[in-house]
């Protein structure tokens, strides 16, 4: 069994682990309290989801082989484009993401979506500052934003902050410079008192998801596992027996 994608959290569903084993994709849902047991083994490459169906690759590239590396078109636009998709041509929202404490990031979406978006950004807050006609005209702006915000964070330095809270201040002056039609205050439920332990793996108790991040209690521990970091991982249901990091906290 190989996992070979993951879901995140929506406003109505849970994330989850992909799976496959033998073509037919299954979901592991990443539910507070639930169990996850898998053990992680050799990792290669998570070949191709198609209509719930998986192709598996044994090439060594992970989570993806070259062959099989997808380049999103629009990661890198700056407005320039000929608009190569369809979901250009919709109607777009430019953002503002807060990160705790205080990182601010500028980020374009669909309209319709981008609350999803600002979950699977796992960001504290969000404020919607304007809805433009297409993706070109959006990625225009956010262009000439990023001046001022970056559009992107890594999910190294969210994980770092993942146990504080925005800063009401830095806050308050993103909301009075931009005037935003929507604001969003985005709750995940994790109660984290210290910041958790970076590890890869797949066992313990759930207490939550922030984004693609996955939060494990084990053994007096909380850890935080990147679920991009799961992708490619053949796995078994045994609980893992390697020692991993503890917190201070565990010996307590």
């Amino acid at each position: 069994m190989q996992i070979v994608g993951y879901q995140t959290a929506t406003a109505n569903d849970p994330a989850a682990l992909l799976l496959s084993d033998g073509g037919i994709v299954e979901e592991h849902p990443l539910v507070p309290d639930g169990e996850v047991t898998f053990a992680l083994g050799d990792r290669h490459c998570a070949g191709v989801l198609d209509d719930g169906i998986h192709l598996d690759c044994a090439n060594d590239g992970a989570p993806y082989c070259p062959t099989h590396t997808s380049r999103w078109p629009c990661a890198r636009c700056d407005g320039t484009c000929a608009m190569p998709t369809m979901a250009c041509h919709e109607e777009h929202a430019v953002y503002l993401a807060a990160f705790a404490p205080d990182t601010i990031k500028v980020g374009v979406t669909r309209s319709w979506r981008l609350e999803t978006r600002l979950r699977e950004q796992g960001a504290d807050r969000g404020a919607h500052i304007r809805t433009v006609k297409n993706g070109r005209v959006a990625r225009q702006l956010e262009t000439d934003m990023a001046e001022r915000y970056p559009d992107r964070v890594r999910v190294a330095t969210k994980i770092e902050t993942l146990h504080q809270a925005v800063d009401d201040d830095v806050w308050a002056t993103v909301v009075d410079d931009h005037d935003p039609i929507e604001t969003f205050d985005l709750e995940y439920g994790l109660s984290l008192a210290a910041q958790p332990v970076p590890e890869t793996i797949a066992s313990g108790t759930v207490r939550g998801t922030q984004g693609r991040v996955l939060v494990i209690d084990r053994a007096g521990t909380t850890y935080a596992v990147d679920l991009r970091d799961l992708v490619g991982y053949e796995v078994t249901g045994e609980r893992p027996s390697r020692n991993l990091q503890a917190s201070f906290g565990a010996f307590e």
